[in-house]
């Protein structure tokens, strides 16, 4: 059943990752909702200035200790949904949502929402993409918990088009692709899913996956988004075939490897060739319509 509008929920909504980009995000938009928020927060980021406007905005700040359990299963007492936006490596995705996922099956917290927030991942194959694998490590602990657990995939962050993903050149004004350039990709802003992920917390009756695209383009529609927006002629430019691109990431990690680092240069490239592929692309139909009033962000918005 689709609900027309978000289910209020009268107990807090635990968030850890609270003062990361997204984070922050999600518990702005959960208190626009009329949302409890209490933000589970690392003792050392207590007290910084992401904690500082929280607080300003009627959040419970609690500390802990990701690493125990024990600390963690007493912040999330009472919460209607633990929601996580942690960002990281194993260590994180893995072991630390682990932990968190313990603390809310032994509180009696009936829902969680991990920090998936991506595209497709669930049918990569192993190696495709190394933050995907992390994913898919969890969710099948995820799964196998006595909780109902929500993902909300969402493709690319539409962000990333201004500078992270070299896709959209400003300086030689080109659209930089391998492969189709008519393959769909799916979009959606930090802003949007952040919105939507604080509606879902929100609503009592969320499915397993809920897939959303702020808008879902084409390498020629980022082309002409990107004409449009600048007011300048961007052209494509196709480097060449996936399999090309297969080989720059394997060269690009063997040189280098920065096996610390969440995004270094090669695993960017994992995330273009997974949805140049086609291989990424979010399952139809989306669930784009079930929380009406978001405000859908377009590509051109993003570039101008």
């Amino acid at each position: 059943m689709t609900p027309s509008s978000p289910i209020s929920s009268p107990a807090p909504i635990a968030l850890a990752g609270a003062t990361g980009a997204l984070g922050l995000l999600i518990a702005h938009y959960l208190r626009q909702r009329g949302g409890t928020v209490r933000a589970l927060v690392r003792p050392e980021s207590a007290h910084r200035a992401e904690a500082e406007s929280l607080r300003l905005q009627g959040v419970e700040i609690v500390e802990v200790d990701l690493d125990n359990v024990s600390e963690l299963t007493r912040a999330c007492a009472g919460a209607g949904c633990v929601v996580s936006a942690l960002s990281g490596l194993r260590g994180i995705i893995v072991e630390a949502q682990t932990r968190l996922l313990e603390a809310a099956v032994a509180a009696g917290v009936p829902r969680f929402i991990p920090s998936d927030f991506s595209a497709e991942f669930a049918d990569l194959p192993e190696g495709a993409n190394r933050n995907f694998d992390l994913r898919r490590e969890f969710q099948e602990r995820l799964d196998a918990a006595p909780i109902r657990a929500t993902s909300i995939l969402n493709g690319m962050f539409t962000d990333l088009l201004t500078g992270q993903a070299p896709v959209v050149l400003s300086g030689p004004r080109r659209v930089v692709y391998w492969g189709d350039a008519d393959q769909p990709l799916d979009f959606t802003t930090m802003r949007n899913t952040a919105e939507y992920t604080a509606a879902a917390a929100l609503d009592a009756d969320t499915p397993r996956t809920l897939r959303i695209a702020g808008e879902v383009a084409t390498i020629r529609d980022l082309r002409r988004a990107a004409s449009e927006a600048t007011g300048q002629d961007y052209k494509l430019l196709r480097v060449g075939g996936l399999g090309l691109l297969g080989g720059m990431i394997k060269v690009t990690r063997a040189l280098m490897p920065a096996h610390d680092e969440v995004f270094p240069p090669w695993q960017g490239m994992q995330y273009l060739h997974n949805m140049l592929s086609g291989q990424a692309k979010l399952r139809e139909p989306l669930d784009n319509d079930r929380y009406p009033g978001i405000r859908w962000t377009t590509v051109r918005e993003v570039l101008a």
